[in-house]
């Protein structure tokens, strides 16, 4: 400020001199006002640029002066440019956070105090079929019109959730959507989606394990409590007592066959996956499947005319296929189990094939081929369930409880393998696993491919 008056005076002074050599002292008087009026234009058009500049912001354009002007024009500028940078520190704090949210797994939609759409992310469009462009500031009452969620958004009690069908579900696959709306900030809501369909399916599982769990443990109890009572009220000569205590012990053991395999799923669902510590020779592996797969066979077929006709690969081609990695007890039980199914399911004179065949990515594909009576299509995607039977009835009489194909899955799972099921009716299935290349070693060529 200081120096601007001093501008100021010498401008008049300037002036005041330049009159009194013209014209004297009125000159002098003269010579000032003009020169105070000049100073005081020249300073006004210099505002007016700064002025002109403000209106437009633009930091490229800065007016370049000295004095007061240029240093208010300065300091705007740098005020502007401070303001940028905060704006894009907000506006970047603003991405990352758009951004968390649309790596969420669950759907988030803004709303604000109309009920419209101000923001949601992919998965909440996909849930609901939104467009994520198209539909911001839509009425999100147009676009759900499920009764339930209109009845909840209405009442605006969000003190629940409320379960919705999606919008891919079908009656063979369900697709359940839970929606949670959340007050905030000067009336609006947050609205968040999640997928409950494996929820609610698991607890659906629960209720059918507990509820056959129950079955499969009443039924023998039933029996048992009845012969119990037989023996207590009947007088019984020595060979139906006899009788009686067997089928007394035949089921019992099934109660204990029942409890072994839950216990063995439990342990296998409770225990980390198996290291690649441990190797096993495919050779060996095979060998004691096959052993219990005939032993099996020649058990139920010892009264009737014709036994099975199995087939298994040869030692030579076994011993070429090296070693596979995990628990040698989990994956004979898995493998003997299919083989055992298909034994058990196979008629007397049908015939059971068994294959060990290596693959060009470096993965094995054990398979188990039977002539049965096949499976229909609707029964295969259950059958790893727990206690599901395609044939209640035919499946106790074999001796099965149910829970060997769900303890086939699990061991495979740990194993990194995978179980395909194919089947005709009337012509028979096939089973089989595939074992990755990384759990497998020591494969070997055949001479004659060596040699050729």
């Amino acid at each position: 400020m200081l120096w601007r008056i001093t501008y100021f005076l010498l401008w008049q002074i300037a002036g005041g001199s330049l009159g009194w050599w013209q014209g004297g002292p009125w000159g002098a008087v003269l010579g000032a006002a003009l020169a105070g009026w000049a100073w005081f234009v020249w300073d006004l058009l210099r505002g007016v640029r700064v002025l002109r500049w403000l209106r437009t912001g633009d930091l490229t354009d800065v007016p370049s002066m000295r004095g007061i002007w240029g240093e208010a024009a300065d300091r705007a500028r740098r005020l502007l440019r401070r303001q940028e940078a905060q704006i894009r520190d907000s506006q970047d704090r603003l991405q990352e956070i758009l951004a968390a949210l649309q790596a969420t797994p669950n759907g988030v939609v803004l709303l604000d105090a109309q009920g419209r759409i101000e923001w949601c992310n992919q998965m909440a469009a996909n849930q609901f079929g939104f467009d994520a462009q198209r539909d911001v500031m839509q009425s999100i009452g147009n676009l759900v019109r499920d009764p339930e969620f209109t009845a909840y958004f209405s009442e605006q009690n969000f003190a629940h959730d409320v379960v919705l069908e999606g919008r891919f579900s079908t009656p063979s696959r369900p697709v359940r959507i839970s929606v949670h709306l959340h007050p905030y900030g000067d009336g609006r809501t947050l609205l968040l989606s999640r997928d409950v369909t494996a929820l609610e399916q698991a607890d659906a599982m629960r209720r059918d394990f507990v509820a056959n769990v129950s079955h499969e443990i009443r039924t023998p109890l039933t029996v048992l409590t009845g012969f119990v009572e037989t023996l207590q009220t009947l007088p019984l000569n020595a060979d139906e007592r006899s009788r009686y205590l067997g089928m007394m012990a035949q089921q019992a053991q099934r109660m204990q066959s029942v409890v072994q395999d839950l216990l063995t799923l439990s342990r296998l669902e409770g225990s980390p996956p198996p290291g690649m510590a441990e190797w096993t020779p495919v050779q060996a592996l095979l060998q004691r499947c096959e052993e219990e797969g005939r032993a099996l066979s020649a058990l139920l077929t010892q009264n009737l005319p014709r036994q099975h006709v199995m087939v298994f690969p040869g030692a030579e081609s076994l011993r070429m296929e090296g070693q596979i990695a995990g628990v040698p007890a989990e994956l004979q039980s898995a493998l003997s189990n299919l083989i055992n199914n298909a034994v058990r399911y196979t008629p007397a004179g049908g015939s059971i094939t068994i294959a060990w065949q290596r693959k060009d990515d470096g993965s094995a594909v054990f398979s188990v081929q039977d002539t049965g009576p096949g499976i229909a299509p609707e029964h295969i995607p259950r059958l790893t369930e727990r206690f599901y039977r395609v044939d209640r009835s035919r499946s106790r009489e074999t001796g099965g409880t149910g829970l060997g194909l769900a303890i086939v899955k699990h061991v495979l799972q740990r194993h990194g393998a995978t179980l395909e099921i194919t089947s005709t009716l009337g012509k028979g299935s096939v089973f089989a696993v595939t074992f990755p290349a990384n759990r497998l070693r020591g494969f070997a060529l055949p001479a004659a491919a060596v040699t050729a």
